[in-house]
């Protein structure tokens, strides 16, 4: 693939010194950012080192969490505060320290939807507004689908932090179902059994410094569509998620915190008892903001529909059944907007 068919790199752009961003970066007005007044925080939740005689409180916390938000951040996990720097490590220097010919031997397939590798655009549709962001997906799970010879090698042990990094987020991530699971008076590993053999991606973005961030959005506003998103942001701060018609700023809290987003197929799985969380990123004209979302996916073929345990006569299903691999591709063809993919499965 030669270099004049790459689509334009947003650093690119940040690099060249624009005073003005161009024309299919500037979101319609009804999108565009405001400042929050919201003083309310995501809950944060402490997993106690995974502490059995903690279990009880730590489930309570996290069903009210689900109830509420949808969202959370979790300490304590078991994952080393170390590994979670080193993930941000290596994703900021390949970003910043590695030229930009460099890395285009790894972009992504532009024509092909969630392609592995270095890219700029996520969906399909030609007309839609682009994001303010770069980024670099990797395939890690199943072990099928793992190839770090396409990953970057620059730093040196970039290959070696992303591998480690899949394999304990991935504990982590069915950890937490199992939590969610209780929560709800289900068994443990019914949200796991549910979604099968976990596809694991894990997508460093890169929003670099914008000339206009009152215009712009890093990433618009939507809700993953897999079934659970574990995410790690860097100290610059700029994930926002809804609640109640508020965006509300996620807080950086450094450390080994990780923020929980519920996503899509576990909103139709718990039969909207928890809703998954629509999210976004915004802007700053001074510094580059880097993040780390680890996203948790059934496979293509697994049908999901809500958990038969949460029916009854008087409380019905609330979506109809899905083929997984048709959801995502009404979500990359039609675009996100919000949460409007969900919402076509509801039942009259």
């Amino acid at each position: 693939m030669g270099v004049a068919s790459e689509p334009t790199r947003v650093q690119s752009l940040a690099q060249a010194g624009l005073g003005q961003v161009p024309p299919q970066y500037i979101q319609p007005l009804q999108n565009r950012p405001s400042h929050p007044s919201s003083s309310t925080n995501v809950p944060v939740i402490s997993l106690f080192g995974l502490d059995p005689t903690r279990r009880d409180s730590v489930r309570a916390s996290i069903g009210e969490a689900c109830r509420d938000w949808g969202a959370f951040h979790v300490t304590d996990h078991g994952v080393p505060a170390t590994l979670v720097g080193d993930i941000k490590r290596v994703g900021l220097t390949f970003f910043n320290e590695c030229p930009i010919q460099d890395k285009l031997p790894y972009a992504c397939d532009p024509s092909s939807a969630a392609s592995e590798g270095y890219g700029s655009r996520m969906l399909e549709k030609d007309d839609t507004v682009l994001d303010w962001r770069d980024y670099f997906d990797h395939h890690t799970l199943p072990l099928t689908r793992r190839n770090p010879t396409r990953w970057p090698q620059f730093p040196p042990d970039y290959r070696q932090v992303v591998t480690e990094y899949s394999d304990r987020i991935a504990s982590l991530a069915r950890e937490l179902l199992g939590l969610v699971s209780e929560s709800l008076g289900l068994k443990t590993q019914r949200l796991e059994e549910a979604v099968g053999e976990f596809y694991q991606n894990i997508t460093i973005s890169y929003y670099p410094p914008c000339p206009q961030p009152d215009l712009t959005l890093g990433l618009q506003a939507h809700s993953d569509f897999g079934a659970i998103t574990l995410l790690v942001q860097d100290d610059v701060g700029g994930l926002e998620v809804l609640k109640d018609n508020e965006w509300v700023p996620v807080k950086p809290l450094g450390g080994d915190a990780i923020v929980v987003l519920l996503a899509d197929q576990t909103e139709i799985m718990t039969n909207g008892k928890y809703k998954s969380c629509q999210h976004r990123a915004i802007t700053n004209s001074s510094r580059p903001r880097l993040s780390v979302a680890t996203f948790h996916d059934p496979a293509k073929t697994v049908k999901i529909s809500p958990a038969s345990e949460l029916i009854s006569q008087s409380t019905p299903p609330l979506y109809r059944e899905v083929v997984y691999g048709d959801y995502v591709s009404s979500w990359y063809t039609k675009g996100p907007e919000g949460k409007r993919n969900i919402d076509a499965l509801l039942l009259d």
